[in-house]
Order: C-alpha cells, then sequence, then structure tokens
C-alpha cells in the first residue's frame, strides 16, 4: 500500500502553533538571523494579515508564521488580526475597505470559496473582487468518530446510516464552513442521509464529538490526529488519495467503502483585486520565497500542510474550479443561501 508520509503532531506540539498559545509571540531564532540563504528583504515597508476565524485554525496558525518570519527576520511590521463572523465574510470585507496597495492580505481557507453557495448577498464578489497572491499549502483530512459509536469502521457506520435514514448526525465548524461542505459531500457519494450539527468553531466541533454528541466529524489531519493519538476520538478513514505512513492502520475512503471521495483543505493569501499587478507579483516573489524556507517548511508541516507555493494564476484556477465544485455540493445537499 503506497503511504503518504505527514507528521502525527503531540498535543504538546499542536499548542505549538495554535494561536491561542501565542506561539508566535517570541519568534524562532532562525527568524532573527541574517537572511543568509540570499533571500531579499520584502519590498512592502508593513503587513497586515485578516483571519475571517478564531484561534485554532491553520488560517491563523500559517498567517502568524508568516508575520513572524516578516517582523523578526527583517524587522517589519506584520500583525495578523481576527475578524470573525458571518462564515470570514467581515475579514473579507475588511481587506477590501483597506487601500489597495498590497500591505493588507487575507488568509483564506476553503470556507473563503462556499461564500456563493451560502450567502446571498456577502457584500463582494469571491472571484471578481479578490486577486490571489499564493497557495500557501495543504493537507488531508479525517474522518474521526466518539468512542462510544456502536460501528466499528466507517462501512458499518455508512451501514447503520443506510438502516435507519436521519439516525446520523456530524459536528462542523458553522453552515457553509469547510467541514460541513466536506460532510456532505461525503454523505452523497455514501448515499448517506445525515443531520449537520453546526457549532461556532473548529475546537468546539472537534470538543462535541469527543464527547460523543455526534457520531462523526471531518477534520484537518493535524488537529484530528493529535486527538486520535490521545484516544479521545477514533479515525476511521484518511480523505486522501493514500493511507498515511504515520497511521498505516487508518483506511482511505475508497478502501473502506466510499470509492471516488477525496477532500484536502487548502490555505492562501488573496489581495484585493484593486491591488496593483506589479504589487501582486512582488508580493507573491516575497511570500513564496518566505514559504519555501526550510524553517518554514517544516513548521507547516507540523500543521500538517505541505508547501504549495503557487503563481497567482495557478492559484486562481483553483479557486475557480472550487467555486464551481461547492456550488455543485450546495445544490445536491439543499444548503441555500441565507
Amino acid at each position: 500500500m503506497n503511504q503518504s508520509s505527514i507528521p502525527t503532531p503531540s498535543r504538546r506540539q499542536l499548542l505549538q502553533w495554535l494561536p491561542a498559545a501565542a506561539a508566535w509571540a517570541a519568534a524562532p531564532a532562525w527568524a532573527q538571523a541574517a537572511a543568509a540563504d540570499g533571500l531579499p528583504k520584502p519590498a512592502l515597508s508593513s503587513y497586515r494579515f485578516l483571519v475571517g476565524f478564531g484561534a485554532g485554525g491553520i488560517p491563523d496558525a500559517a498567517a502568524r508564521l508568516i508575520a513572524a518570519t516578516i517582523s523578526e527576520r527583517w524587522k517589519l511590521p506584520a500583525v495578523v488580526e481576527n475578524k470573525t463572523g458571518v462564515g470570514g465574510t467581515l475579514a473579507a470585507k475588511t481587506v477590501l475597505a483597506a487601500p489597495a496597495d498590497g500591505s493588507t492580505l487575507l488568509s483564506v481557507s476553503p470556507a473563503h470559496v462556499t461564500a456563493p453557495a451560502v450567502f446571498s448577498t456577502p457584500g463582494y464578489d469571491t472571484l471578481r473582487d479578490f486577486v490571489p497572491v499564493t497557495l500557501i499549502g495543504d493537507g488531508p483530512a479525517l474522518i474521526v468518530a466518539p468512542g462510544n459509536l456502536p460501528a466499528k469502521n466507517l462501512a458499518e457506520m455508512v451501514a447503520q446510516a443506510k438502516a435507519r435514514p436521519g439516525s446520523l448526525s456530524y459536528s462542523s465548524a458553522g453552515v457553509g464552513s469547510s467541514s460541513h461542505f466536506a460532510a456532505a459531500l461525503f454523505c452523497q457519494q455514501a448515499g448517506i442521509d445525515a443531520v449537520n450539527i453546526p457549532y461556532k468553531s473548529v475546537g468546539e466541533a472537534m470538543t462535541e464529538t469527543i464527547a460523543g454528541r455526534v457520531q462523526f466529524h471531518i477534520a484537518p489531519y493535524v488537529s484530528a490526529a493529535a486527538m486520535v493519538k490521545e484516544g479521545k476520538v477514533r479515525a476511521l478513514a484518511v480523505t486522501s488519495p493514500r493511507r498515511i505512513a504515520e497511521m498505516p492502520d487508518v483506511p482511505t475512503v475508497a478502501e473502506a467503502g466510499v470509492p471516488g471521495y477525496e477532500w484536502s483543505f487548502w490555505y492562501g493569501l488573496l489581495a484585493s483585486a484593486k491591488t496593483p499587478a506589479p504589487v501582486v507579483a512582488q508580493l507573491n516573489k516575497d511570500i513564496t520565497g518566505i514559504l519555501r524556507l526550510p524553517q518554514v517548511k517544516k513548521q507547516l508541516e507540523t500543521m500538517g500542510v505541505a508547501v504549495a507555493a503557487s503563481t497567482p494564476a495557478e492559484f486562481q484556477k483553483l479557486i475557480e474550479a472550487e467555486v464551481a465544485k461547492y456550488a455543485r455540493i450546495a445544490k445536491a445537499a439543499n444548503i441555500t443561501p441565507q
């Protein structure tokens, strides 16, 4: 069996990058050192990263890692602001209201491309009003279940759901969140009817799963793996096309009986579409240079994110494809704009 290698973090390692632990308040020594590898100083004089969700998420942690590198390595002002609410649209609108000089960026996940499917009037056009800077990276998810779930594996859970339609529920980080759509697509492809129980954050959705108040949850690998390692939840399947080397006994969703299902959580940076093209090009060069630093890549890997620095055009193609995909999922799952 071919396997992917993704570090399985301990709870202590997880806390090192969680925003709530303020891990990036004290920058690593390597960030303070001179750029011996020849990476030039970023072109802008200050940076502001907006995140539409709170602590406990990779968009926040990744933005803080990039900001810490900029701040400590080159002594430039770089801050991260969490502006939560309305599915991340408040942060998006804040970026659009700021001067379009490239200094204010939006840290995004797939939740950004759900907006057209979830909100009738989000206050902006997802494709027209933003320009991609770069994809940061991506990573798989785990389908996890509480210890009290009678089903021993994914196939048994699906069989239970088919035998008793509507008896299964899953937790999500809110209506229209990435975890909601990941589970909705899984239900569609598995041919089952399950109830979405939305919560306010990724952390709360996982907590409720651990407590056994829902039957399953689909979460980014890194956060779920820590809970599996501690025995708080059981891993039913991994959403990547191959098994994870650190969890060789956990099958892929396809192996577990739902062929064709794959899911990944991706992360990236956007700017206002009014930002001059030369500025966007320079931002791409600066940020991708930071992402390719060995130390930054290693830190992102501990978050379960494989660095995939891209051109703006490459990221744009991904976003366009994702908007169309989420629209299809929403229609099939009867997720209607609010």
